[in-house]
């Protein structure tokens, strides 16, 4: 069976600013089905601003954004709270369990990747990537911030450009937010 693809996702955290890029590619097997897919989102719960992205099948990330958000509610806009209690569900209910896509959220403290099976990595630099061309973003990113004075915002950008020209799955149609 032929797997749909949505994939590079890049987080960075510089100069006390945190942005998040996705390209817009999804493909199903050999072939691109879209190009301009939004893939990260901004969530707002009181004062509290968290980035999210997804790489993995754009309905069922859609639905782990919704019970996300639910859970940023839930807890007052607490990210580890509601990033805990998201992959519980997640590896816990019938229905979640079986959907397939990885999540990264960051606010200005945190940055977390959450996968169905219940793991939560929280990263020790200022990048974090998941996908089929994180790899590359997160290494372009990493060489980026050793050697520029650029913005978190533009480190971003041209991290998934250059994930764009090495990877088959991740397109240069770029969303970026910031906070």
């Amino acid at each position: 069976m032929k797997k749909i693809r949505s994939t590079t996702i890049i987080g960075v955290r510089h100069k006390g600013r945190v942005a998040m890029a996705g390209d817009g590619q999804v493909t199903f097997g050999d072939m691109a089905f879209k190009q301009k897919a939004i893939k990260v989102r901004e969530f707002k719960v009181a004062q509290h601003k968290v980035l999210g992205g997804f790489a993995g099948a754009a309905a069922d990330a859609l639905t782990l954004f919704e019970k996300f958000e639910q859970k940023l509610e839930q807890y007052e806009g607490d990210l580890t709270r509601a990033t805990v209690e998201l992959a519980k569900d997640w590896r816990l209910d019938k229905m979640l369990r079986h959907l397939d896509a990885m999540l990264v959220v960051m606010n200005d403290k945190k940055s977390f990747i959450i996968a169905g099976d219940g793991n939560i990595i929280e990263p020790d630099g200022q990048v974090v990537a998941i996908g089929s061309g994180g790899g590359f973003a997160q290494a372009a990113a990493t060489a980026l911030l050793s050697q520029t004075k650029l913005s978190a915002k533009k480190v971003a950008s041209e991290s998934l450009k250059i994930a764009a020209d090495l990877c088959i799955y991740t397109n240069d149609s770029i969303s970026v937010l910031e906070i």
